[in-house]
């Protein structure tokens, strides 16, 4: 083949680092705009970045010519750099060093955004750490328990 070509859609979860500096409401889009444009910057393709003050969910379409770990270590690296302009609220502000990352199907995609655009009223019943678990027993990651959350 003379061309590559690819599609990969990844559905991404990170947290803010120990809950000790959350994102307020009122910066909330601001900021997923921000992930956005550092998204394409990358040449891939958000489709959809929402969360709570404690973490974020994005959808997008990866580029073929980025990792999954350099692609969130952009969005993660610049976004906290970025939100340290907003104050002294975000002064401490850090994500997490860890992440969660998917591959989506095809067909899955619209139920995949649907879920993400409805992060608020989900976590109305269930705790970012039960969804973390969940999603990791739903896509066969093994995981250790002691390192999780640190």
């Amino acid at each position: 083949m003379s061309q590559s070509l690819s599609k990969l859609y990844i559905h991404a979860i990170f947290h803010v680092k120990n809950n000790e500096c959350l994102i307020q409401p009122e910066d909330e889009k601001e900021l997923y705009a921000y992930m956005g444009g550092t998204i394409k910057i990358s040449k891939s393709i958000p489709i959809v970045i929402n969360g709570t003050e404690n973490h974020i969910h994005i959808l997008c379409i990866m580029s073929k010519n980025i990792s999954l770990s350099a692609l969130l270590e952009d969005i993660k690296t610049n976004s906290s750099r970025w939100i340290k302009t907003f104050g002294p609220h975000y002064r401490e502000f850090a994500w997490q060093g860890g992440y969660a990352g998917y591959s989506v199907s095809q067909s899955k995609v619209d139920v995949v955004k649907k879920y993400i655009e409805n992060q608020k009223e989900h976590h109305n019943k269930q705790s970012f750490k039960e969804e973390y678990i969940r999603f990791l027993k739903e896509n066969g990651v093994e995981y250790n328990d002691d390192y999780l959350w640190t």
